[in-house]
């Protein structure tokens, strides 16, 4: 094992050992700070109790192990996981402290070391991963890499390693059969030929093949000789020039299969916790803030011009199904509200129109719409009948927005593509954050949407109109 893997091996212990610093101290502090009415119970018994408080952590890591030392992690999933981790570890300990007989005399303490213990854990793993980010871009903590193929597909590869110098890949050079690189590639290290006897002289890592398919003679010679020597092998498809995302692997029995995109909102417990949040949350809404906005925006929306309170449309939903979209009325009754974007100025709107457009009041009847089903609080916002037949001529990829429930709110409106859409490049903008979103759904990514929402509408949106 070379140098760079035992600090590697390292890092995660210092990681776990960080781990159990913070989840001790948040408990000490909650135990102190509650008093003798919640904690009596457990303070004769206080170095079994700590011993389980442990133990609890390394099973939890079964269940959610420790991936901060990856050459790549996002800080959401970063934060999602240690609440996963702190989750598992509570509910472990609160199972066995049930078993000690304590467990139901403790909910308090439990509640308040729960919710204290995420918020913290979580700023320390964020904490850990900016710091070993900036350790690596000091030149530490690297994995030594060399890419064998020059081709598109390999300098492709290369850009985005060298891209951020945090994902601690040190690339050594390249290995490629043709001689014509040799004057326009300055680290072309040799030929296929010369790889093996290169990777042992100088303790690579990892090898990184782009070569075509054509050459599975070389492919599988290579793959040998790296499971021979513990060098981890990995390979880029030559089909990646046409298809630039993220693949998902499956097994039909012993056959590998490659689908072009992972649905996480696929799996049934996904479906369920994201339907019953918006149950939930739609319920909330509806039976609290709803009422009232509705009569006083009604009496309001009466006097500024004729015509209902409630604007319906259909719109594209679900799989390409019709529904009828809820809105509060912003515009004058007219003859092309089924056709015709709203634009800046718009001779339609109403004056209590342009503020509810502006403060996003107006589609809180939407709330009914997801409590029938039809939408989700999150998802790609529903285009009108005539726009989903126009831009799923000309965009690539337009109906895949249309695999998962639209939403009152969602990940390309929070990142600049709310409101009109004056040109095809606006439009693909946004289809291109929808079917990110669908690809890398999250709980806590739904939340993050909302809170950012709700930030946009305090402040106001200049693309609201």
């Amino acid at each position: 094992m070379n140098s760079n893997n035992r600090y590697g091996y390292l890092i995660r212990w210092l990681i776990g050992i960080g781990d159990l610093i913070v989840l001790n101290s948040v408990f000490f502090l909650v135990y102190k700070e509650l008093g003798a009415i919640y904690v009596g119970a457990i303070t004769h018994s206080m170095r079994e109790v700590l011993l389980l408080l442990n133990f609890c952590y390394f099973l939890s890591l079964y269940f959610v192990p420790i991936q901060l030392h990856y050459s790549i992690v996002f800080i959401d999933k970063i934060v999602q996981r240690a609440v996963t981790l702190v989750t598992t570890h509570i509910f472990l300990f609160a199972t066995c402290l049930i078993f000690l007989n304590v467990g139901d005399v403790l909910a308090t303490f439990l509640l308040v070391y729960y919710l204290s213990t995420a918020v913290i854990f979580s700023l320390w793993r964020v904490f850990v991963r900016l710091l070993l980010k900036w350790y690596r871009r000091k030149g530490y903590n690297f994995k030594k890499v060399i890419i064998v193929g020059a081709g598109k597909n390999g300098m492709d590869l290369y850009h985005v390693m060298k891209d951020d110098l945090s994902y601690g890949f040190n690339i050594l050079g390249f290995f490629d059969d043709n001689p014509a690189l040799a004057a326009s590639l300055p680290n072309l290290l040799g030929t296929t030929a010369n790889v093996e006897e290169y990777a042992l002289a100088h303790g690579v890592d990892e090898i990184y093949c782009t070569l075509p398919g054509t050459n599975d003679e070389k492919i599988a010679r290579l793959l040998n000789f790296a499971d021979k020597h513990m060098i981890r092998f990995f390979i880029v498809p030559e089909f990646y020039r046409n298809v630039k995302k993220s693949l998902v692997m499956e097994v039909l029995e012993s056959v590998p299969l490659l689908t072009i995109r992972r649905e996480p909102l696929q799996a049934v417990y996904n479906r369920i916790l994201k339907r019953s949040f918006d149950i939930v949350f739609s319920l909330v809404i509806l039976v609290t803030v709803f009422p009232i906005m509705y009569i006083i925006i009604g009496i309001l929306i009466k006097l500024s011009s004729p015509g209902p309170i409630l604007f319906k449309q259909k719109r594209t939903g679900l799989y390409g199904h019709d529904f009828e979209c809820y809105k509060f009325r912003t515009m004058k009754v007219n003859a092309e509200a089924d056709t015709k974007q709203a634009i800046k100025d718009d001779p339609r709107k109403t004056k209590i129109g342009n503020f509810l457009r502006k403060t996003n009041l107006d589609e809180f009847p939407q709330f009914i719409n997801v409590l029938k089903g039809d939408m989700s609080v999150v998802g790609p916002r529903p285009h009108m009948l005539k726009h989903t037949e126009q831009y799923s001529a000309l965009i690539d990829k337009y109906m895949v927005r249309h695999l998962v429930k639209p939403g009152i709110t969602g990940w390309a409106q929070v990142t600049g593509y709310r409101g009109e859409t004056k040109t095809l490049e606006q439009m693909e903008g946004r289809v291109k954050r929808d079917v990110w979103y669908i690809e890398n759904w999250t709980f806590f990514l739904d939340l993050k949407i909302i809170v950012v929402t709700l930030l946009n509408m305090s402040r106001g949106e200049k693309n609201a109109y």
